[in-house]
């Protein structure tokens, strides 16, 4: 049993703006979904994709806290041009410049319009081939003892593994990376952004809910009430959901 990562949760008081936002800032198309905004590519909604981890737009009633998310997305590009292009659409977008200490370095911090960092690498190699999503990267305090549980808890295969970080990835060498990467200082806000994941055909949700509860997940009640999907917290308190099959 195993379950896969299909889409990254981004909270936001305006779910629709935010969603227009993604779509255009990867090049893909934003669909009505119920109650929250899904971004895809383009094209007829396809859920969940067989490739690539979408974006689900879910709508909340508070902004975002002044701290940095623990969780982020990096946005692959292909040339310097690429990167500059993308940078000056994405601030004619509403993305503005973001100062989380990075100091002087290749790639550029911008935050979305809620103010969810993420970053706009200079074209590297290793991600020529994962879509506009390079990474979806967790900052954490031991990334050896995140890539077990993460391990375990998906499908993805652990690539790089150092004291400093961890690279997964789906074992069909598709779709972006999931980076570990050691930071200081412990979580202090809830994170606006988090992984989503979901079952395989024929397997049983609560049997892989309570495999994550053994490998050291715990509960979290957000106030979600009844509903389909059942949200938890890693072991360095990062939240995800483990989704109902469609």
């Amino acid at each position: 049993m195993a379950l896969r990562p299909v889409q990254v949760n981004i909270k936001a008081l305006d779910h629709a703006a935010v969603g227009r936002f993604w779509a255009e800032a990867l090049g893909w198309q934003a669909h009505a979904a119920g109650a929250t905004t899904y971004v895809g590519p383009a094209g007829d909604l396809v859920w969940p994709h067989p490739a690539l981890v979408g974006i689900d737009v879910v709508p909340v009633p508070d902004p975002k806290p002044a701290v940095k998310n623990r969780v982020h997305l990096d946005l692959a590009t292909t040339s310097a041009a690429h990167q500059a292009e993308l940078v000056a659409r994405l601030l004619a977008l509403g993305a503005t410049p973001a100062d989380v200490g990075q100091g002087d370095v290749p790639w550029v911090v911008l935050a979305d319009p809620e103010g969810n960092e993420f970053c706009v690498l200079e074209p590297r190699d290793v991600y020529r081939d994962t879509g506009p999503i390079a990474a979806v990267v967790v900052d954490c305090a031991d990334p050896r003892a995140m890539a077990r549980f993460w391990g375990e808890a998906t499908d993805w295969a652990v690539g790089k593994l150092t004291d400093d970080m961890t690279v997964l990835r789906s074992a069909a060498g598709t779709g972006p990376y999931l980076e570990l990467f050691r930071v200081p200082g412990p979580k202090t806000a809830p994170d606006r952004v988090h992984l989503d994941l979901l079952p395989y055909p024929g397997d049983d949700k609560e049997a892989e809910v309570a495999r994550l509860h053994d490998l050291g997940a715990a509960d979290l009640d957000v106030g979600q009430g009844d509903v389909p999907w059942t949200c938890l917290t890693d072991p360095e308190d990062h939240e995800f959901c483990v989704l109902a099959l469609p």
